[in-house]
């Protein structure tokens, strides 16, 4: 029977976790959670979920996927999975990176009721994900550093986006809808 894949992947929001979450699950043949679906209440903005729904939701995943990838920038949900994952790693390209691709993101669709929905949300996500070296909460830089260097297992810091999935960026091969043209 070959080895399990069970990666998990961290970073600052803009950080390339989805896009690589995509990759390797696409290259290994697992699936892939993105953390944003168990904590955020489905069809509205910024609603967190209750901690024990969220926690009940990430324990049935687990239980549930022999093989995953799991991406997001909670620490606290990132460690309550580590003791499962045969991988980390932390996607940390810099605060720059990650303000850009945010600029460059498309449209999420699971996430907004349209494009100008989360047009109108960009800035005020910038602002947190410019805070992310300063924050010390679970979701903060510092969080993922701990977590980083407690981690027993294989891991990986990308200080820059993995050669492996920089191509998908430059070729603009589409991993999530394209947003519609402004009108």
């Amino acid at each position: 029977m070959p080895d399990a894949t069970r990666i998990l992947i961290m970073g600052n929001s803009g950080s390339g976790k989805t896009t690589y979450a995509r990759h390797l699950a696409e290259r290994h043949g697992v699936p892939h959670l993105d953390l944003d679906s168990i904590v955020w209440e489905p069809d509205q903005i910024a609603v967190r979920r209750a901690p024990e729904d969220i926690h009940r939701a990430l324990d049935s995943y687990l239980a549930n996927h022999p093989n995953w990838v799991i991406e997001g920038c909670y620490g606290e949900l990132i460690q309550a999975a580590s003791h499962a994952a045969t991988r980390l790693i932390f996607m940390n390209p810099g605060l720059e990176a990650c303000l850009a691709h945010n600029r460059q993101r498309p449209w999420e669709p699971h996430k907004y009721a349209s494009a100008a929905e989360q047009d109108a949300m960009l800035e005020v996500l910038q602002t947190w994900v410019a805070e992310y070296y300063t924050r010390d909460d679970d979701w903060s830089y510092l969080a993922h550093r701990r977590i980083y260097d407690a981690f027993a297992g294989p891991r990986i810091e990308y200080p820059s986006e993995p050669e492996e999935i920089a191509h998908l960026r430059k070729e603009a091969v589409p991993l999530a809808p394209k947003r519609p043209k402004a009108e």
